[in-house]
This record gives structure tokens, sequence and C-alpha cells, in this order.
């Protein structure tokens, strides 16, 4: 079978908590996906390798979201098939205060905004360098993108968290519609198979 790697380069401070205490971390994302893993940790590039493409696709967004401050084990729902990991990177401004100024509006004053953005899409966000990081279910992590794009843009607060609400009430409302239709054709399933 043909081999297939990746390089992938990540901040310094971030080395440990890739690795674990004695490496716990590193042989647990070894086990789980069967992907070779070699970190320089003098120069912070992480060699993944393996024969299984779609193991070693998860493990490079595995250890892209640990590089952007997610703990391992939020890290580690990227296993999941309906989970996904998704990046933004700030605009970069002459200004270091308008920089801050557009990390504060996403994070929020105690956090408040960011929590808001995590509850209504129950997804994983972390605001880490010059990036956003959003981690959960696929289309969830499309809402929480745009969210955040949003408030990058300049919209209040209050619009976004309104938008937030009604794309919540539309994710549930198509969620309960699916979990109808399913029982409802598990239920024809089982009349066709009594007659």
């Amino acid at each position: 079978m043909t081999e297939f790697a990746y390089q992938i380069k990540i901040p310094l401070d971030r080395i440990a908590v890739l690795i674990g205490k004695k490496g716990e971390i590193k042989q647990k994302l070894i086990d789980e996906t069967g992907v070779k893993i070699d970190v320089n940790s003098k120069e912070g590039e992480v060699m993944v390798s393996g024969e299984d493409a779609l193991s070693l696709y998860a493990i490079r967004e595995i250890i892209k979201a640990i590089a952007r401050g997610f703990n391992p084990d939020t890290a580690m729902l990227l296993l999941k098939q309906d989970y996904a990991f998704e990046m933004i990177n700030l605009p970069d401004f002459d200004n270091a205060t308008q920089f801050r100024r557009i990390k504060g509006r996403i994070i929020g004053k105690n956090g408040k905004s960011r929590m808001i953005i995590e509850e209504y899409t129950e997804t994983y966000i972390s605001v880490y360098g010059k990036t956003v990081a959003m981690i959960g279910r696929t289309d969830s992590v499309h809402i929480a993108r745009r969210a955040v794009e949003m408030l990058i843009k300049g919209s209040p607060h209050s619009n976004v968290y309104k938008w937030l609400e009604n794309m919540r009430r539309e994710l549930k409302r198509k969620e309960y519609t699916e979990n109808v239709e399913d029982y409802l054709i598990k239920d024809d399933d089982k009349k066709d198979n009594d007659e």
C-alpha cells in the first residue's frame, strides 16, 4: 500500500500539550488512528505518516486543533465523522489596538460572546494568536464561523445573537423533522414485515 505523510508546523508552546505527560496524548492519538507521529520539539514540526488517508486527515485536523489552543480531549472529537474543524485567520491591522478590539468583540466581556456562540451552535471555540478556531458538528461549525465573521465585520452583538437564535431554531426544526421521518420510515418497514 501507498504511504501518505503530512508535515504540520505548530507553535512551540503547544508541543507539550500535543505530547502530554509521559507521552500519553501522543500515544493515545497513535492508538486511535494507527498513524505514526514524529515530533520535532525544537522546531515545532510534526510529521504524521500512515497508509490510511482518512486517518491521516483526521490526525492532521486534531493536531491543528491542538495547535490552535484546544485541549486534546476536545480535539479528539474530530475522530467522529460528523465533526469538523474550521479556522479563521484574523485580519492584520497596522494598529495593535484594532487587533485587540476585534479579539475582544469575539470573546466578549468575561467570555460572554464566545460562550453564547458556543451555546447556540453547540461548538467549541478557541481564540489563539491571530486565529479563531471552531470544532463541532459540520452544520453547526458553519453557523459559528458565520457568527464570528459577522462580529469581525462589525455587526452589533445583538444582531448576531438574534441571527444565532434563528439558526438554532432552524437546526432544531430540521433535526426534529429528520427524526420524525426516520421514525415513520421505521414504522412503515415494521408494518410491511408484519404483513
